[in-house]
């Protein structure tokens, strides 16, 4: 209960920060921060996805492995 509260708060805060007609009007700040702060987040992505990429190929050949180790036992 009390995260939401929070959530809630910094939601709104975040709301008045950033409407032109509120004091505070920081709108065209918060643009160029996300404007900018683009590029570094889409690496931070790719880099994520080529490891998960290549847990999973390493994952699929010890699979295979185990399979195959499985059918010479059987035989």
């Amino acid at each position: 209960m009390f995260a939401i509260i929070i959530g809630i708060i910094f939601v709104g805060f975040t709301a008045f920060s950033v409407i032109p007609a509120f004091p505070l009007n920081w709108g065209p700040q918060v643009i160029e921060f996300l404007k900018g702060s683009l590029p570094v987040f889409a690496a931070f992505i790719g880099l994520i996805c080529l490891f998960i990429g290549a847990a999973d190929i390493k994952d699929k050949k010890e699979a295979k492995k185990e399979d195959a180790e499985k059918t010479e036992e059987n035989k």
